[in-house]
């Protein structure tokens, strides 16, 4: 079998597809990834949050065995943790059901042990570029910050989970503890520069009502690709 038909890929939405009776899951709408090896049965979590035991219980129904997880970054929206004087679950709820690893960018590190409460042990830390492998599956990471300094995509047979970094429409927030609006427009304009228009899209929230598209639509579309210099787009979105 090729890697493309071996793919696993899942993409769940708070509020619609688990996490149903949860207030801040439906507002948030945040999307949670399941990407495996349908061959191995191996599969990680891209930042699982609000129903760990949902999210588990939707992977066992494929038959999949979640091996680990990937973190786009700190925010308790994507990791778990408190947010606004409420408890979210997340990684370390996670980690007491399945033992894995964390993988997470090195910048992002303290962030996710502060807002997590996870220790060093149960991350694994990486730097961009790095591959993660899922059975036969590799996923590339790539750092883009800005967002916050740690903030990664996954880029996996031609599709880019891309966390907060990058909507359909629009971008991460660079107004958060660790947001740096210079850094997030360069890594919209060099560090993904390399991916290819006919990718797709696959964002962290659900902002538009498509939940994906070829990622040349995104740049044609989306206003954060309109500004032709650094000092423009951050006039714009700084």
């Amino acid at each position: 079998m090729d890697l493309e038909n071996r793919l696993y890929f899942r993409q769940w939405l708070a509020g619609r597809d688990f996490a149903r009776r949860d207030p801040i899951g439906g507002q948030m709408a945040n999307y949670v990834y399941a990407v495996g090896d349908s061959v191995t049965k191996d599969v990680v979590l891209v930042d699982p949050c609000y129903a760990i035991d949902e999210l588990l219980a939707l992977t066992q129904k494929d038959g999949m065995n979640v091996r680990g997880a990937l973190a786009t970054h700190y925010h308790p929206d994507h990791v778990g943790g408190d947010m606004f004087g409420h408890s979210l679950q997340g990684v370390r709820e996670l980690l007491t059901k399945c033992p894995c690893k964390v993988h997470v960018q090195r910048d992002e590190v303290p962030w996710v042990k502060h807002v997590t409460g996870c220790g060093d042990s149960d991350l694994a830390t990486h730097s961009s570029g790095d591959i993660v492998l899922v059975g036969q599956i590799p996923i590339t990471l790539i750092h883009t910050p800005g967002h916050t300094p740690g903030s990664q995509c996954f880029l996996v047979q031609n599709r880019l989970v891309a966390g907060d970094t990058l909507f359909l429409q629009g971008c991460g927030r660079t107004d958060f503890p660790g947001g740096d609006p210079r850094q997030l427009y360069l890594s919209l304009t060099q560090k993904l520069a390399h991916v290819p228009d006919d990718a797709v899209l696959y964002p962290g929230h659900a902002y538009d009502p498509r939940g994906q598209q070829a990622l040349g639509i995104t740049r044609r579309e989306n206003a954060v690709f309109k500004p032709k210099s650094e000092a423009e787009w951050l006039a714009m979105f700084g």
